[in-house]
């Protein structure tokens, strides 16, 4: 370890603040600091957490930790995302949240389908706006009350008289949606005095990785948990803080020098990762933002490559030549695919780099895009299979009810919400309760009860009996599977509420699940409920562990976060698209017609910064000069971040090539560029 790594691991004189520069070695720090508390300091692993934002950060955490600490010592050991730890803490403390022990946890989609209901809208935009304002409060800790208060605009207004009923909807389901995992326990530890005390006992050091990530909730967990003690260790950089849009506020690093006035500031400024090249183009642009903590990162592993800019005519052709260059430097360099990373700022350049790579049959991995299981024509359907293997899955019988529309509206379901929690009960076996006659009309009742036997009979087809689960299924998983798509009619469904471009691509999705779904029953010999356990399992892998195919990854900015290549292409570094200069203003959305021009310049120069250094060996980017919107060529211009980089003396090349090539013609071009000599 460098001095100011070691000094930061054995500083233990009360809280710390590691200001860790890209490619510093923060997960080290945090590691070998879990591994000193353990080994060095007589600390019991049940009093130690470390909190990170992704599942990915606290499995390489917990991997690291196994090799530095014997299994004893590290048992009870807790390194876990802030969203981990919350549903841990209201399993155990449940009633203080007015809650079951069993509560249900609403995905980003389940809470935006009842603010659909609310709202009584399809318009995604504003559903998204009062969905997004609703979570910017909750992760603020402002309550409805509060909300309707400080509500400002006509959108903000709306908002707020939403989030009165959501809330209330969420408390009759007995559910939490993903803000309240943190805004929950936040206020219960600040309520509930022996609530406190127990934990802050239980915690008693506490260590947070990617600091200035955190939002106003997060910042006041870490202050309850670690309590008058303030025994922690808090990393993070300044000149990474992207999330701004999600609540997150990197005045919590600053916050942390005037709650804690005594706190042990420890800068990282050796950088492990990138030539000196590439890190002193990354100060140069992130020097132009205003500084809470002054640092500059240095490399000693060389000077490296000069950085490359080039000019294109039209985004086709930026797609193209990029593929090319990557397909000829892996030859050149001897590399693989996995070496090479693709790097832009918003979803929509990806399709035409996939093409560019599908064309010359580069393999590539794509993230920062919408997983095959979080599209909603599978989540629909997986939602029958969830209630089918689990009839205490709330969140699955609510969406399973409603999609497609079978009668039952949102009075009804909060009805029978209150009184299923009243009965601490699951909605499925509060159905048929008597008692829940004198709170629906016969005519709510009845679709309920209709849904519910036909769910029973799907049930009893995959062997379920009585509510036990029992060997003998009378039919298959996949003839099972055939027969409620066709009762449900589904396929009808999609075409009645969609064009029918989109209608054919989700059904086109929806084939594609069941047909994998009966191969993998058919080869595994699976029952229904095997397979469903199956898919939760692989939803769950493939939304966190990301494992590492030899391809090239195409990803935005924003998920590239925390990971490094040998070599990056930064794809549309021009006005207007990096920096992203929104178009929000424009369409009167007040969130962002609030928000100046020069913090979002500041926020996106972060997001370049980021970009630059996660590049090891050697940096390319990419600009064009048209670019296609909304059916019309747009002029565009170089970004002013490569200006800032000290890059406006570097010789620009001009990809003068004014139309797509043939593949005969692309594969000359790629053998002249293989002829070139190496380096």
């Amino acid at each position: 370890m460098n001095p100011a790594q070691a000094e930061a691991m054995l500083y233990l004189d009360g809280p710390c603040l590691v200001l860790a520069g890209a490619g510093s070695g923060k997960t080290r720090v945090i590691t070998q600091k879990i591994a000193y508390l353990l080994r060095d300091c007589g600390y019991m692993g049940r009093n130690v957490v470390a909190l990170t934002f992704t599942n990915k950060a606290a499995r390489e955490m917990n991997e690291r930790v196994k090799t530095l600490v014997d299994r004893k010592l590290a048992k009870g050991l807790t390194i876990s995302t802030f969203h981990a730890l919350g549903v841990r803490f209201l399993r155990e403390e449940a009633r203080h949240a007015n809650l079951k022990a069993q509560f249900s946890i609403l995905d980003s989609d389940d809470a935006l389908g009842i603010v659909q209901e609310l709202l009584a809208s399809t318009d995604k935009g504003r559903l998204r706006n009062v969905q997004q304002t609703i979570s910017l409060w909750k992760n603020g800790l402002i309550d409805p009350d509060e909300a309707a208060r400080i509500a400002a605009t006509p959108g903000e207004t709306e908002a707020a008289t939403v989030y009165r009923s959501y809330a209330a909807t969420l408390q009759a389901y007995q559910a939490v949606d993903f803000d309240d995992l943190i805004r929950l326990p936040a206020q219960i530890l600040a309520s509930n005095e022996e609530v406190r005390t127990r934990w802050q006992n239980r915690v008693r050091y506490l260590l947070v990785d990617e600091y200035q990530d955190t939002n106003v909730c997060q910042y006041r967990l870490v202050q309850l948990l670690t309590g008058p003690r303030a025994m922690f260790t808090a990393v993070g950089d300044d000149d990474q803080a992207i999330y701004a849009w999600r609540g997150a506020t990197m005045e919590n690093l600053a916050r942390l020098t005037t709650d804690y006035p005594s706190i042990k500031l420890i800068k990282l400024e050796q950088n492990y990762r990138s030539v000196q090249r590439i890190l002193a183009a990354a100060n140069q642009v992130i020097e132009r933002n205003p500084k809470l903590f002054e640092k500059k990162l240095w490399s000693d592993l060389g000077v490296g490559e000069p950085i490359v800019v080039t000019a294109m005519d039209s985004e086709e052709l930026e797609a193209e030549s990029l593929a090319m260059k990557v397909s000829a430097a892996r030859v050149e360099r001897r590399a693989e695919w996995r070496d090479f990373a693709i790097l832009y700022r918003s979803n929509h350049q990806a399709r035409i780099l996939e093409q560019a790579m599908r064309n010359l049959k580069i393999p590539y991995a794509i993230s920062g895009g919408q997983s095959f299981f979080d599209k909603a024509e599978i989540r629909d359907v997986l939602s029958y299979l969830r209630i089918v293997a689990n009839d205490s899955d709330d969140p699955a019988f609510i969406r399973a009810a409603t999609t497609p529309k079978r009668g039952i509206g949102q009075a009804t379901l909060q009805a029978l919400g209150t009184y299923a929690a009243e009965r601490e009960l699951p909605l499925f076996g509060a159905v048929f309760e008597t008692g829940l006659e004198s709170r629906l009309t016969p005519r709510q009742i009845e679709p309920l009860r209709t849904f519910v036997e036909f769910i029973q009979r799907i049930q009893w087809r995959a062997g379920r009996r009585d509510g036990r689960l029992e060997s003998g299924a009378t039919d298959s998983a996949g003839q099972i599977l055939d027969d409620m798509l066709g009762a449900i009619q589904y396929e009808r469904y999609l075409y009645d509420t969609l064009e029918e471009r989109p209608a054919q691509t989700r059904w086109q999705n929806v084939l594609e699940l069941t047909g994998w779904l009966k191969r993998k029953a058919d080869e595994d010999g699976m029952t229904l409920f095997e397979l469903v356990q199956h898919i939760a399992l692989v939803t769950m892998l493939e939304r966190g562990e990301e494992d590492n195919p030899d391809a090239v990854k195409l990803s935005t900015l924003h998920a590239s976060k925390g990971l490094e290549y040998p070599h990056v292409y930064l794809a549309g570094v021009e006005e207007g698209l990096l920096p992203h200069l929104g178009k929000d203003e424009e369409e009167g959305d007040p969130a962002r017609a609030a928000e100046s021009l020069a913090t979002r310049i500041e926020e996106e120069r972060r997001l370049m910064y980021v970009g630059i250094t996660r590049a090891q060996r050697t940096l390319h980017l990419s600009w064009c000069k048209k670019r296609r919107r909304a059916r019309e060529d747009l002029v565009r211009e170089p970004s002013r971040f490569i200006e800032e980089m000290g890059l406006s003396q570097v010789k620009v090349t001009e990809e003068d090539t004014h139309r797509a090539m043939s593949p005969k013609e692309r594969l000359a071009m790629l053998k002249s560029m293989l002829s070139k000599p190496a380096g």
